[in-house]
């Protein structure tokens, strides 16, 4: 009697750790990200089209990317640091929201600057303040260049020089 106890002992005991094995795997699973989710962490934008100063946006993880091919006239805006060059011109490559409350704030290409509506506050073309309330310039995403092509969602060696010399947040 006891040999056929220990036997169903040990079937039980298999049995559940099967089940325990299973429900691991089960909420492992929950927390990977969905496919569509992985998909959406990167975006390539094509640069080799884009035209000076004009406003291109593109959108990264749900958020909008302004792309701007700086112009070589607003030479203060051109010599800025915080540019990105990619085959020989410089762009200006941000998330398109208000440092101060998250507005998307508009392109003037006139003037060379982007202004919030929702409080008046004033960026150059390189997205540095120029006008407060926004406490810091817009944000630069992780980037990397590859060739004409700029892959948003991978920091390559160009977004990590920006950041060891503070540009980036």
């Amino acid at each position: 009697m006891s040999d056929r106890r220990d036997f169903f002992g040990k079937v039980l005991g298999a049995y559940a750790g099967l089940g325990a094995l299973g429900a691991l795997y089960a909420a492992k699973r929950t927390w990977d990200p969905l496919p569509s989710v992985k998909a959406a962490g990167f975006t390539t934008i094509d640069l080799s089209q884009a035209q000076e100063n004009v406003l291109y946006t593109e959108m990264w993880r749900g958020k909008p990317i302004f792309v701007l091919k700086v112009p070589k006239q607003d030479k203060k805006a051109y010599e800025d640091k915080r540019l990105i060059t990619v085959g020989g011109d410089k762009f200006f490559i941000a998330i398109g929201l208000c440092t101060h409350l998250g507005c998307i704030p508009a392109y003037y290409p006139d003037q060379h600057k982007f202004i919030c509506a929702c409080h008046g506050g004033q960026f150059d073309a390189a997205g540095e303040v120029l006008k407060a309330p926004p406490p810091s310039p817009l944000v630069i995403p992780p980037f990397t260049v590859k060739g004409k092509k700029v892959v948003l969602g991978e920091a390559g060696p160009e977004y990590k020089k920006l950041k060891e010399a503070g540009l980036v947040a």
